[in-house]
């Protein structure tokens, strides 16, 4: 039998590709336990822990889409539900963590710090741009007629 890395299925020696994941490899049962991903039918023993934390949404779904990418067991783990609970609750966590499996912390940690490094630079750079654009529309005339 053969088993796509990805999700799991059992298929048939004779299959190449996953169904449910294009691209997707199928390999054997022993390099599935390798790669500690549980067979089906077996319980799932990994460990998972936190690599990162985002403060919004899209930024987690960024960082999972991109250990996704890299066929790193992930999932994103929502840690406060409002403003609200810092208040009444003091908690400090972040919005949300990163989780992936304890063997890929440190290739995931690397990956991770590189995202976060060149979310900020395009950040500044689109904090910049907006104030020149700003500035550039603060000393022009509004057009005829919108007064």
């Amino acid at each position: 039998m053969k088993y796509c890395m990805q999700c799991g299925s059992e298929y048939q020696d004779g299959v190449k590709e996953c169904a449910d994941c294009p691209g997707s490899a199928l390999v054997d049962a022993e390099t599935m336990r390798e790669h500690h991903i549980p067979l089906p039918g077996e319980g799932d023993t990994r460990k998972f822990v936190r690599a990162a934390t985002a403060e919004d949404p899209f930024t987690a779904e960024d960082y999972a889409r991109l250990l996704q990418l890299q066929h790193i067991p992930v999932f994103v783990r929502p840690r406060r539900t409002g403003t609200v609970d810092v208040l009444t609750t003091g908690s400090l966590e972040p919005w949300w963590e990163i989780m992936v499996g304890e063997e890929f912390l440190e290739r995931a940690t690397q990956l991770l710090t590189r995202e976060k490094a060149q979310l900020d630079a395009t950040a500044e750079e689109a904090a910049r741009a907006a104030e020149e654009e700003e500035r550039e529309t603060e000393g022009s005339a509004p057009p005829a007629g919108t007064l």
